[in-house]
């Protein structure tokens, strides 16, 4: 399966990477590199992780990674995989 990142969720990952190397740049460099990898593992177990807690569909999936839950949703039509969020899932949504 291919995997692509929708608008929404590269923002979001954009915000994070900034804020993670405000602090310490090489940890934002090993957060990216390390979630890419854990996402391309997707495709040869699309489902592996849970069913989204924030829809009602199968197809539609929660992984976790450090504190942070990246939401991606299963098209087995069209052979794809689409990362549609990432964010903490410990800090509440405003």
């Amino acid at each position: 399966m291919n995997i692509i990142h929708n608008r929404t969720f590269s923002n979001e990952l954009k915000d994070i990477l900034k804020y993670i190397a405000t602090d310490k740049p090489s940890a934002s460099l090993k957060f990216k590199d390390e979630l890419k990898l854990k996402i391309r593992e997707i495709s040869a177990n699309p489902y592996k992780y849970k069913q989204s807690l924030y829809f009602n569909d199968k197809n539609i999936r929660d992984m976790t990674y450090n504190t942070y839950t990246i939401v991606y949703e299963l098209n087995f039509e069209k052979d794809f995989v689409e990362i549609l969020k990432i964010f903490n899932r410990n800090k509440p949504k405003h």
